[in-house]
């Protein structure tokens, strides 16, 4: 038997999402803004952005916030 206590134990970040989940979706943002920029759909590609930008900040996308993401 050891003298030594035992260590803290918790969950790591991005586990109730994923953290590959949460790349892959953010990736999926910036992709779908690049494509409609390039095909001419500025309003649609800001609207993506801002999701991108919402993710990035380690903010979680939520019905309640799409709203506020969105800007109306």
């Amino acid at each position: 038997m050891s003298n030594q206590r035992r260590g803290n134990w918790h969950k790591a970040s991005g586990a109730e999402f994923g953290a590959s989940q949460e790349m892959k979706l953010l990736q999926f943002f910036k992709s779908a803004k690049e494509v409609l920029k390039q095909y001419g759909h500025e309003d649609a590609s800001f609207y993506f952005e801002q999701c991108e930008e919402h993710l990035r900040k380690g903010k979680s996308l939520t019905s309640e916030s799409a709203g506020r993401i969105l800007g109306v």
